[in-house]
């Protein structure tokens, strides 16, 4: 079973964080600062947002991009053997074990170890996850004695955490050690000032990897991308764009190619259905971040004129701004 991969390309095979819209300028203002820092980082945002790429620019950025980065999705580990996995064991510890074998953490000594969707860790493992990171130091199954290790944490996860820790599902102690400083990925439907960009530079790969001419977006297409929601994020936007290349007519992609959910291809009609609610918070956070996001692009991101549009005082937006992680 492979759970993890040294340096591996991230899905969307994107080597940098491409966009020039706020929310990603502002998102790569804080990799930076992060890079050059060791505290346990939280990538929180939706599934294929790119919280991955996110991580390994952190680690790349950094003093350890030299040294491993170890990812790994704690939801495709066996529970059995999810000690193993982490921690090594020695040969005959236990049925199957025919050799001895390191575990992520010695994997990762001296480099960076993310932990993608660490929700999914059950209570049992949390718990001796939580004591590796607190004493820098790991015991394989079958081994006597502890070894040290030197290893970065990044964690990750579609779930909101804080509601997983009041539900009782993850522990508390464990969530302070690895929630240090938490960084938000935007949502594609934030940056859709980005989504022409990302077509263009997804339909360029595709046409290197295939041989064929580059298909063209047809302006119809760009416009309906831009009022999808997107629920799948950027890796919904190369899965559509990846089956549109391979089934359209002349090289030309129209909007019928993209072949859009109807529910998801306007996000500013009425809320028709709770199901689009799964956090009020984040949905009401996600409202004022759009319309604050329109009235800045109507501004040319003039914020003092952006403050008058929205009868708000230019503190108060700066506020908002912070808030919502757009500074």
């Amino acid at each position: 079973m492979k759970t993890f991969q040294h340096n591996s390309a991230p899905p969307c095979r994107l080597r940098r964080l491409l966009g020039d819209s706020l929310p990603i300028r502002s998102l790569r203002q804080q990799i930076d600062k992060l890079a050059h820092s060791q505290a346990a980082v939280y990538i929180s945002g939706e599934s294929g947002s790119g919280k991955e790429l996110v991580a390994r620019l952190i680690h790349d950025q950094g003093p350890r991009a030299r040294q491993p980065f170890v990812p790994v999705n704690c939801g495709a580990i066996p529970t059995d053997l999810m000690e193993s996995e982490f921690f090594g064991h020695r040969k005959g510890s236990f049925s199957g074990a025919i050799e001895d074998k390191p575990g992520l953490f010695q994997a990762a000594n001296a480099g960076t170890l993310f932990l993608d969707e660490v929700a999914d860790l059950p209570l049992s493992m949390q718990v001796k996850l939580l004591r590796a990171i607190q004493e820098k130091a790991v015991r394989g199954i079958g081994q006597l004695h502890e070894s040290r290790i030197d290893t970065r944490i990044l964690c990750a996860t579609h779930k909101n955490l804080d509601a997983e820790v009041s539900a009782g599902r993850f522990r508390q102690d464990l969530y302070y050690r690895l929630n240090v400083i938490e960084l938000r990925v935007p949502p594609l439907r934030e940056c859709r000032d980005d989504i022409e960009l990302l077509a263009t530079q997804m339909l360029k790969r595709l046409a290197a990897d295939t041989g064929a001419p580059v298909a063209r977006l047809l302006p119809q297409a760009l416009e309906a991308l831009k009022v999808y929601r997107f629920p799948g994020n950027v890796r919904e936007l190369e899965n559509m764009l990846e089956r549109a290349h391979t089934l359209c007519e002349n090289q030309q992609i129209g909007t019928s190619d993209l072949r859009l959910t109807q529910a998801n291809s306007n996000e500013d009609s009425p809320l028709s259905d709770l199901k689009q609610v799964d956090n009020l918070q984040h949905y009401l956070e996600e409202i004022e971040r759009r319309v604050i996001l329109k009235a800045l692009e109507q501004t040319r991101w003039n914020r003092t004129a952006a403050a008058q549009r929205l009868s708000l005082s230019f503190r108060s937006l700066r506020y908002r701004l912070k808030k919502l992680g757009l500074e």
